[in-house]
């Protein structure tokens, strides 16, 4: 027996994930663009991480409830409109929406103004979505509510029809 301490540090060193400015996965929809920051994989699948950014007068989503993952948004500029149920809140730069599973919700910019937005998908679930979606665009189909709610259905995801 050795008199040297036993160490539970890792042998190597984890895999550390930076993204730079300009750096990541960029996917437009329309007037909506999304530069996915971290996209599950460094995080064992436990987070997604994506910046919004939200042209201005541009509409959301069809309002939908998710069943297997918590979506956060952190207004970083401008102001975003979530309408989570029938509540409407105006979102500012500097706030923070927590949406749980289960909780209908959608969001829009209807300023004259650009708004940016860092949302997070736990777990990282529905970052497949928007490149499900990007594949539909590049293959001529039209971003309808109807497709967008269509393949929201393979991420454990439903129209709120009760609230539309």
């Amino acid at each position: 027996m050795t008199d040297e301490p036993m160490s539970n540090e890792p042998t190597t060193d984890p895999a550390v994930s930076v993204v730079g400015p300009g750096d990541g996965e960029t996917i437009l929809l329309g007037t909506t663009q999304l530069r996915i920051l971290e996209d599950g994989s460094t995080t064992g699948h436990r987070l997604g991480i994506g910046e919004t950014i939200l042209a201005p007068h541009t509409d959301g989503p069809p309002q939908h409830r998710h069943a297997q993952h918590d979506e956060g948004f952190y207004v970083i500029s401008g102001t975003v409109r979530f309408t989570v149920g029938q509540k409407t809140y105006d979102a500012a730069a500097g706030t923070l929406v927590m949406i749980p599973p289960g909780a209908p919700h959608t969001f829009a910019n209807r300023s004259d103004q650009p708004a940016v937005m860092l949302s997070t998908f736990t777990p990282d679930l529905y970052v497949q979505y928007f490149r499900d979606l990007q594949d539909m665009v590049a293959s001529g189909q039209e971003l309808t509510a109807q497709a967008s709610i269509q393949t929201m259905s393979r991420y454990a995801t439903e129209p709120a029809t009760d609230f539309s």
